[in-house]
């Protein structure tokens, strides 16, 4: 398969029109759908690194806005996650339904509140969803469906993120799927700490790399 460089796609849904930056290297393994955290988009320079390194280990890359411009001014929509994990649902039909795309086992990648949709989408689409990774999440936003993922999940977390530490402990006791949680040493919420992202972004790869099959 060719490889695919396309900023600013235009994914044509029943309820809107979302756009995403779409980035597949040839004969890839696999691709991984990104879902941003709220005051954030899919030019977050965080995930946009990640996808980076993903990239160059042989996976596809889709980061997202999961809501539309003038949808994003409204706050509380931010924190919608039954919207936010509606288009997502979509958006993974979306991407079965491409040629280019319908080989390739996906995975989603959700940060801070883009974690929660991710493992709902995950929840829904079982046979669809091959493996989820969280990125400073907020999987306590999903509690009432954790028990249905069954995608293996990775919860990584910062050393100095105490509260979301303790969340996604509680998530990690509430899925019944195959699940890890790292905690990344002498790192805060956002990573920002020298090599912290980069560590991410490994143990990304490893994930991905054992769970994203054909």
């Amino acid at each position: 398969m060719p490889a695919i460089d396309h900023d600013d796609l235009a994914i044509e849904l029943a309820e809107a029109t979302l756009h995403g930056d779409l980035h597949v290297p040839a004969h890839a393994k696999g691709i991984v759908l990104f879902a941003h955290g709220s005051g954030s988009s899919r030019k977050s320079v965080r995930n946009r690194m990640v996808a980076g390194v993903l990239q160059a280990h042989g996976f596809g890359t889709l980061l997202l806005d999961l809501l539309t411009r003038r949808e994003d001014e409204v706050e509380d929509l931010r924190f919608d996650i039954p919207l936010l994990s509606r288009r997502m649902n979509a958006v993974v039909h979306w991407a079965h339904a491409q040629d280019a795309l319908s080989t390739l086992p996906i995975g989603l990648f959700g940060a801070s509140t883009g974690a929660a949709s991710a493992l709902y989408t995950a929840a829904a689409l079982p046979d669809q969803v091959m493996a989820v990774v969280s990125r400073g999440g907020r999987p306590d936003l999903a509690l009432d469906i954790l028990s249905r993922v069954q995608a293996p999940t990775l919860l990584i977390v910062g050393e100095w993120d105490g509260p979301v530490i303790d969340m996604n402990e509680t998530a990690l006791d509430a899925l019944r799927c195959e699940k890890a949680l790292v905690i990344v040493p002498e790192a805060t919420h956002l990573f920002e700490e020298p090599g912290k992202l980069e560590e991410v972004a490994r143990l990304a790869v490893q994930w991905f790399e054992r769970h994203l099959k054909r």
